[in-house]
């Protein structure tokens, strides 16, 4: 299929541009003639790590926590439809214009054999048409708190204490089936828009051995591996309790720190662990929106950008307004991390080639983003007279692009030479009504969750104690 994209300018060339488009590539960039409606072209952007959740967790009392009780607040949730779940968390992806989405799932439903829900995953990804990559959670420790959960258990009544437990604190496979599984649904679900990595939680819920299986496995198969890494205060005061030599220098020492691996947040990494990761050739991917919504503080990727990191962007399900909006997320991101006053420590147009480059590495998609011949077809176009919406003297776009661009002004997304989004509205799937569906399977279901809602009023302030006590965390 052959489609053009006329008249449209770019970030880098003078005058409109005629994009031509073939099999999935684009075939050649010319000189165009100006078009009736201004539209500006750039890659399409990447989400380098996120949850890919059905609906916002705020929407069942999550707002305001902290990580570590908000991760807890989740099992207010009930099970729904995987595939229903994935259309609507895709759906919302491309319409906020990502072509690409790192989902690490960090539960699956139980409502089906997990090689079957990975398979329901893809195939919502595929229906909506992105690219996904798809990090399968691993975990063999740590399901309450970081540490012996023991104290918060003692100060629950008896009750709250047996629903907390059956709630948390399952057994989980060994680590050798932990990762047969991942290549089982490698097996079951990769493609040319799909791949699978191994998702690690982090090191506050992994222990080595699992970590060294991951390690030798992504060493021997070249399957990258994405996981969390110093998020929060709680986790900072862990790794510095459990990792006398370091949290990095034990990552390394498994085999967890080089090209494959993805560390996302990275909030409270230091000054010589950020140059181990820059060494190393990993991705760090942040979140600067979930790292504001979960009190987690403001990540040092200016930092990481001069020690030379590779950074991608992540939405962490947990976008600014918590509509996944693509451009918002690279906004703030600059504004945070670009420079202050006359000092730069990245320009606009190296934040955004930047992200979406090291996004498509962590992500493992084809390609740099760029738009030049050759390259794969994923490209955003923004309404331009929306974005000038003043008209009053010849700005640079990328002015525009950096100072209001949202979801509101994009035009189209095109994923490997496809249109999947037009004007906002996702035309793949029906999502407002895909929406509807998740909302009313979730207020059918709720009464499920009447035992953990329960027992919350005891389970929060215990964790709470618990960290501030244990972990001297604020």
């Amino acid at each position: 299929m052959s489609v053009t994209l006329a008249g449209v300018e770019t970030l880098d060339a003078d005058g409109p541009r005629d994009i031509m488009i073939a099999d999935g590539r684009i075939e050649a960039i010319r000189p165009g003639a100006p078009p009736k409606r201004r539209l500006l072209a750039i890659p399409a952007l990447v989400n380098a790590h996120d949850h890919a959740r059905p609906l916002s967790p705020t929407s069942f009392g999550a707002a305001g926590k902290p990580l570590e009780t908000w991760l807890l607040r989740l099992a207010a949730m009930p099970a729904v439809d995987p595939y229903l779940g994935a259309l609507a968390a895709f759906g919302r992806a491309a319409r906020g214009g990502a072509c690409s989405v790192m989902a690490h799932i960090t539960r699956f439903s139980g409502l089906m054999p997990p090689v079957e829900e990975a398979r329901q995953i893809a195939r919502a990804a595929g229906d909506v048409g992105i690219r996904l990559t798809l990090a399968v959670f691993m975990r063999d420790r740590n399901p309450l708190v970081y540490g012996d959960g023991s104290p918060v258990l003692a100060l629950l009544p008896s009750e709250a204490r047996a629903t907390v437990e059956r709630t948390f604190l399952s057994p989980r496979p060994a680590p050798a089936a932990q990762v047969a599984l991942v290549e089982e649904i490698a097996a079951a679900v990769e493609g040319p828009m799909v791949s699978v990595q191994f998702g690690p939680n982090g090191p506050g819920w992994c222990g080595d051995e699992l970590l060294k299986r991951i390690a030798d496995s992504s060493r021997a198969t070249g399957r990258r591996v994405h996981t969390h890494l110093l998020e929060t205060h709680a986790q900072r005061a862990f790794a510095d309790q459990t990792y006398p030599e370091g949290v990095m220098a034990r990552l390394d020492a498994l085999g967890l720190l080089n090209e494959r691996v993805t560390f996302a947040h990275c909030v409270h990494a230091r000054d010589d662990e950020l140059s181990r990761i820059a060494d190393s050739g990993a991705v760090v991917a942040t979140n600067a929106s979930s790292n504001l919504h979960l009190r987690s503080g403001i990540a040092p990727i200016g930092l990481a950008l001069k020690k030379g990191c590779r950074v991608a962007i992540g939405i962490d399900a947990s976008a600014l307004d918590e509509d996944d909006d693509c451009l918002r997320e690279l906004r703030l991101g600059h504004f945070l991390h670009g420079g202050w006053g006359f000092g730069e420590t990245v320009s606009r147009e190296n934040w955004l080639a930047g992200g979406v480059a090291n996004g498509r590495f962590a992500n493992g998609a084809p390609g740099d983003g760029a738009l030049k011949a050759g390259a794969p077809a994923d490209l955003l176009t923004l309404d331009l007279d929306k974005l000038d919406r003043d008209a009053i003297l010849p700005v640079a776009p990328i002015d525009y692009l950096f100072a209001r661009a949202s979801a509101a002004q994009i035009s189209s997304l095109v994923v490997a030479g496809r249109e999947i989004v037009r004007d906002g509205i996702v035309r793949t799937i029906d999502l407002p009504a895909i929406e509807e569906k998740l909302r009313a399977q979730y207020r059918a279901k709720m009464g499920e969750r009447a035992p953990f809602l329960a027992a919350w009023g005891a389970l929060e302030p215990a964790v709470t104690a618990f960290y501030r006590e244990r972990l001297g965390c604020c």
